[in-house]
């Protein structure tokens, strides 16, 4: 599973996840309440929230080619919905996997 994140900063973040998750409903499922929003299409899923000056943006994929899919769809609707800020092409930055560092043993 490859989990990327971006952050816009923006006093808007919360309406721009209205507007996409409301735009995507007719094509994938999603969940959407103020401030957070979930958008799961066939390539990866993308979960966004929002608070006064920025919304973050979660993708989750099985492989780099779908989550890079999904960075895509999500960004491109994105600078659609928000052209009056002119936005700068977002800086994406993958997620490390952290696996917990104690010892697992098994019962038997």
């Amino acid at each position: 599973m490859i989990e990327t994140t971006a952050t816009l900063e923006t006093p808007h973040a919360a309406k721009y996840i209205a507007q996409l998750c409301k735009h995507f409903a007719h094509k994938v499922d999603i969940t959407h309440s103020e401030g957070h929003g979930e958008c799961r299409f066939v390539c990866g899923t993308a979960i966004m929230d929002a608070d006064d000056t920025s919304l973050l943006i979660r993708v989750s994929a099985a492989d780099e080619a779908q989550s890079a899919e999904t960075q895509d769809v999500v960004e491109r609707h994105l600078v659609r919905f928000a052209f009056r800020e002119e936005l700068q092409p977002l800086q994406w930055q993958t997620v490390a996997n952290r696996l917990d560092s104690g010892t697992v043993t098994s019962e038997g």
